[in-house]
C-alpha cells in the first residue's frame, strides 16, 4: 500500500477508536490493537516526513485572538481572466500541453512551509493583503503540520466545505436565519474564526492549486510535476487532467459528468500551461497571468413570468421571500420556485408581480433569479405579517435588509417550534402537519408544547374540524403515546436551543451522563470542555435554561414523556462508511436505517465518495447516479438483504 495512503487510513482509524473511546460510548479496539497502529503511524511519519494535521501522534491547540492580523502578500494574487465559449479556450491554449483542474468555490490560502513546518497560513484578501489564520489553518482536516522538505515552500490552496458537512452543520443550527446560504459562505465564515476550535468543528479541507516558491528542485519544467511533488508531500491536490487542442471540449464534458455527484463544490474549471518557462515567459495583465484562464459553464437561463412571492415565517419571525414562477425546465428537473434570500435582493431586482424574469441552477444545482428583464418594482414589502396580522419590520445588519414580524405570540413562530419537537429527529408524531398544528393553535388546544400529550381533553373539538373524525383523532392519539417514548437527546434537540442539533444533543447528554436535571443546571465551563461543543454552543445552552418558563417547559415534559436510556454504540461497523439510497423496506425509513448504522459503530454519507464501504440500493442493478458513481470506484452496491447479513 502507498505509505502516504496508509498515513491517512492510520490517522482515521486511531482518531475514530479515541472519539468513541473518550464518549464513553464502547470500544472499537484493544489497547493492543490501538498501540500497534499507533506505533505503525509514528514509524511512517518519522520515514516518509509526513504529519498530518489531525494525527493523534500531535496535539494541536486552538487558540482565540481578539482580530485577526493583515499582512501584505509577497506578490499579489490575480484574478483569472474567464471564457464560457470552449472555442475561446481552444484557442488561449493553441499547441500547449495544458492542466484541466476544478476551479473550486471555497476560501483561497497562502501556505508558508519552513524547516518543513507549516509557519504561516494567510487569506487571499483582496490580492494585496490577506488575513494572517496560521492557527485556524492548523486544524483544517487533511492539511499536513510536517512535511519532509526543508526549504521555503510557498503555495496556493483552496479551503473548502464539503456538501455533506455543510449539511450536517446547517441542520445542527435551529435558527433558520442562523443558517448559512451555501458552503463557500460556511467555509469564509470558518476560515476566518477568532477562535480555531469553531474552525476545527467545521471540518475545513485544503486542495493544493498551484506551487509558488520550492527552491532547489527539479520539476522538469512541468507544472504537472510540481503537484506530483506536493503530493508526495502530503498534500490533497486539486483533480487534473493533461490535455490539448484537440482533447479539450472532450475533457470538459467528463468534468462537467461529475458535477452531480462531486463532494465539494465548484464554480468551473481552470487551464494552465504545463510548460513552466513557456508561462511565466508571457508576463500578466494588470489584472490576470497570462499562463491560465478559468473556464465556466454558460448557465442554463430559462425565461418565464413572476406569478407571486410568498413570506415564508420561521420560529423566530424571519420572513424570507420565495418566488414563484411559471415551471421551466432547468439542467433535466422543472422548477417553480427559488428563495430570494431577504428584502436587499426583493430591492435590487426591482420585482413586481407578472414581471418577466429569466432563472437558472446556481452552479447547476441551485435555483436562482438571475435577471428580471421588466423590472417593474411593484413588489410591495408587507408591512403586516402574512400569518398573524402583525407589525412587520425591515431589520438592517451588515447592510443586508430583512424582514421580519414584531409579533411575540405569531402562531408561524409557534408553529415553527412545535413543528421542530414532533419532526422525525425529535418526538417524530406522524400525521401532526404544520397544517394540523396550525388548526390546532387556532382552535386553542396548543398554547405550549405539553399541550401536545393532552389531545384527549379536545376531542369533541377535534373529531368536528375540518378533515377529521373519529379514526383521524384515534391515529393521533396513538401516536402522540407512541411518542412519548423517546431519548433525552431527541427532547433537547426539539426545544430549539440555538446551534443545538441532534448530534451536539446527544454529546451534552452524555456528558451528563443522561440526567436531566443535571442538564438544565448545566455549567458553562463544563459544556465548553466537551468535543465539538465548544464556548458558542455552550453559551446558548446554558442561556436557554435560564429562562424561567423554558425550565418548567421542559421539566414538565420530562414528568409526561417516558424517557429512555441511549442504547451504547456498538461496533459491527466501525470503521465503514455507508450511503442510503431509494426505498427502505425493512426499516420504518431511510433515517431509521441511518440510525442502525451509527448505532453499530459505522457511519452515514449522503455522497459516494472513494471513502464509502458500501452502497445500499434494493435497486441493486438501476443506472442511478450513486449507482453508477459506486461502479466507476468499485464500491459494492448491497441491497437491504445483503446489508443485513453483513458480519
Amino acid at each position: 500500500m502507498d505509505k502516504r495512503a496508509r498515513i491517512k487510513e492510520l490517522v482515521e482509524k486511531l482518531n475514530e477508536a479515541s472519539r468513541i473511546y473518550y464518549q464513553g460510548t464502547d470500544e472499537i479496539m484493544s489497547n493492543f490493537e490501538y498501540d500497534k497502529l499507533y506505533d505503525e503511524l509514528v514509524a511512517l511519519e518519522k520515514e516518509t516526513g509526513i504529519v498530518l494535521a489531525d494525527s493523534p501522534t500531535i496535539n494541536v491547540g486552538y487558540e482565540v485572538v481578539s482580530n485577526l492580523a493583515k499582512e501584505r502578500h509577497e506578490k499579489p494574487m490575480l484574478s483569472l481572466d474567464k471564457t464560457k465559449d470552449v472555442s475561446v479556450l481552444q484557442e488561449f491554449i493553441k499547441g500547449q500541453r495544458t492542466l484541466l483542474s476544478w476551479k473550486m468555490d471555497g476560501l483561497t490560502i497562502v501556505l508558508t512551509y519552513r524547516e518543513g513546518k507549516l509557519y504561516k497560513a494567510v487569506t487571499r484578501g483582496n490580492g494585496e493583503v490577506g488575513e494572517v489564520i496560521t492557527p485556524n489553518a492548523r486544524t483544517f482536516k487533511n492539511l499536513p503540520l510536517q512535511i519532509p522538505y526543508s526549504g521555503e515552500l510557498i503555495l496556493r490552496g483552496e479551503a473548502i466545505i464539503t456538501y455533506d458537512d455543510f449539511k450536517r452543520i446547517n441542520e445542527s443550527i435551529a435558527s433558520e436565519e442562523d443558517r448559512y446560504k451555501n458552503p463557500r459562505n460556511l467555509c469564509s465564515g470558518s476560515v476566518r474564526q477568532l477562535n480555531s476550535e469553531v474552525t476545527a468543528a467545521r471540518s475545513v479541507r485544503f486542495y493544493a492549486f498551484s506551487l509558488v516558491k520550492a527552491d532547489n528542485v527539479d520539476f522538469g519544467n512541468s507544472r504537472n510535476e510540481q503537484f506530483n511533488w506536493l503530493e508526495s508531500q502530503g498534500f490533497e491536490v486539486v483533480e487534473r487532467k493533461l490535455t490539448d487542442y484537440d482533447h479539450l471540449p472532450g475533457d470538459i464534458l467528463e468534468f462537467e459528468a461529475k458535477i452531480p455527484v462531486n463532494p465539494f463544490p465548484t464554480d468551473g474549471l481552470v487551464v494552465l500551461f504545463d510548460d513552466i518557462a513557456y508561462g511565466m515567459s508571457l508576463g500578466t495583465t494588470a489584472k490576470y497571468p497570462k499562463d491560465s484562464m478559468a473556464f465556466k459553464w454558460a448557465d442554463e437561463l430559462r425565461e418565464t413570468r413572476l406569478l407571486s412571492v410568498e413570506w415564508s415565517a420561521s420560529r423566530t419571525g424571519l420572513l424570507n421571500p420565495v418566488a414563484i414562477f411559471e415551471t421551466v425546465d432547468l439542467e433535466g428537473t422543472n422548477v417553480s420556485r427559488a428563495s430570494v434570500h431577504n428584502v436587499s435582493i426583493v430591492k435590487e431586482l426591482e420585482l413586481g408581480i407578472g414581471d418577466t424574469i429569466t432563472v437558472y441552477k446556481a452552479n447547476m444545482i441551485i435555483p436562482q433569479i438571475a435577471e428580471n428583464l421588466t423590472r417593474s418594482g411593484n413588489l410591495p414589502i408587507p408591512d403586516i405579517c402574512p400569518v398573524c396580522g402583525g407589525a412587520t419590520e425591515i431589520r438592517k445588519v451588515n447592510e443586508v435588509e430583512s424582514l421580519y414580524c414584531t409579533n411575540p405570540e405569531c402562531p408561524a413562530k409557534r408553529i415553527k417550534s412545535f413543528s421542530l419537537m414532533v419532526s422525525r429527529d425529535s418526538l417524530n408524531i406522524e400525521g401532526m402537519s404544520e397544517a394540523t398544528l396550525e388548526k390546532f393553535i387556532d382552535a386553542g388546544i396548543l398554547k405550549d408544547i405539553p399541550d401536545l400529550f393532552d389531545l384527549s381533553a379536545h376531542r369533541d373539538i377535534i373529531v368536528n374540524m375540518e378533515g377529521f373524525g373519529e379514526k383521524s383523532y384515534d391515529n393521533l392519539i396513538k401516536e402522540t403515546e407512541k411518542a412519548k417514548k423517546t431519548t433525552l437527546p431527541k427532547l433537547i434537540y426539539g426545544l430549539g436551543i440555538a446551534n443545538v442539533g441532534l448530534s451536539t444533543a446527544k454529546l451534552i447528554c452524555r456528558e451528563y451522563d443522561g440526567d436531566a436535571d443535571a442538564l438544565i443546571n448545566a455549567d458553562e465551563e463544563r459544556l465548553s470542555s466537551i468535543d465539538k461543543v465548544g464556548p458558542v454552543i455552550a453559551g446558548s445552552f446554558v442561556e436557554y435554561f435560564k429562562n424561567e418558563s423554558n425550565r418548567q417547559r421542559f421539566i414538565k415534559l420530562t414528568e409526561i414523556l417516558d424517557i429512555q436510556a441511549e442504547e451504547k454504540a456498538g461496533s459491527r461497523f466501525a470503521g465503514m462508511t455507508f450511503v442510503i439510497t431509494g426505498n427502505v423496506e425493512h426499516f420504518d425509513n431511510r433515517n431509521a436505517l441511518k440510525d442502525y448504522i451509527e448505532s453499530e459503530g459505522g457511519k452515514v454519507s449522503g455522497s459516494v465518495s472513494a471513502k464509502t464501504t458500501y452502497l445500499i440500493n434494493n435497486d441493486t442493478a438501476s443506472n442511478s447516479t450513486k449507482n453508477k458513481k459506486a461502479k466507476e470506484l468499485g464500491i459494492p452496491i448491497l441491497s437491504e438483504d445483503d446489508f443485513l447479513n453483513l458480519t
